[in-house]
């Protein structure tokens, strides 16, 4: 695949579908900058795997919830880099419960660090891509964002508002040529689904067409399609990566 630009930004991306995203990403030849909150040893080790490689990475720590944090990182990246080509919304959290259980501190957290953050990130995004009249995010969405999911109402909310304000900025920045799409995963081999029973897992498992989840390499080449001039006649659309769960 082709890449017109020179840099990405991959929030999240220490561990999961962030680090594969940004290995495959530096694998094509872009400048890969890792961002993380907590897990500076995996952050490193990362950056130290990609260079191993051949590739050029660089580590930046933010909370993605924190609005002026997550300002001062893109700034950061521009003034090292002179331009943002390709962003990821990756980073995300899970707090599943009930809805008759659930406080609305419970709801609100992960609609901050899952849509919050992301609508920064691309509001960011797109105030300087709109200056070099080229860019591309992809933001990583959910299965679950189209379907809905018992016990994760606000994890459900916060993906299917992902999708949403995608299309919404798709609108916004096609006339500068900037491009907005989402990636939504099925079930992945992650830590997030290691928790899951042996017996939760089969049951998933029977209703997979393909009859296995998928890996983070999976979504990282849908999310290499989605950046580069590959997709270059694509804004606004919802790239399904679930092995037939939801068609």
């Amino acid at each position: 695949m082709k890449f017109s630009g020179k840099n990405v930004l991959v929030t999240g991306a220490a561990s999961g579908i962030g680090r594969a995203v940004a290995k495959t990403l530096a694998n094509y030849g872009l400048k890969v900058w890792i961002n993380y909150r907590s897990r500076p040893q995996e952050a490193d080790s990362l950056k130290d795997e990609i260079e191993k490689s051949g590739g050029v990475a660089a580590v930046i720590k933010f909370d993605v919830s924190d609005e002026d944090a997550f300002v001062e990182g893109i700034k950061t990246i521009f003034s090292s880099d002179g331009e943002l080509s390709y962003l990821v919304n990756n980073a995300g959290i899970t707090n599943d419960k009930l809805a008759i259980r659930m406080k609305k501190e419970d709801f609100t957290k992960v609609i901050d660090i899952n849509l919050t953050s992301a609508f920064i990130g691309c509001r960011e995004a797109l105030k300087i891509m709109s200056k070099q009249r080229f860019g591309s995010v992809v933001n990583i969405s959910s299965i679950v964002g189209e379907t809905g999911n018992a016990g994760q109402v606000n994890y459900s909310a916060s993906k299917g508002g992902l999708i949403a304000m995608s299309k919404s900025f798709a609108q916004e920045g096609s006339a500068r040529g900037i491009r907005f799409n989402c990636v939504t995963p099925g079930f992945i081999a992650t830590e997030m689904t290691e928790k899951l029973s042996d017996s939760v897992k089969e049951q998933y498992t029977s209703k997979i067409p393909l009859k296995r989840f998928g890996n983070p390499k999976d979504i990282a080449e849908a999310v290499a399609f989605l950046l580069s001039d590959s997709s270059a006649y694509i804004t606004g659309e919802v790239l399904k990566v679930n092995g037939g769960m939801y068609m």
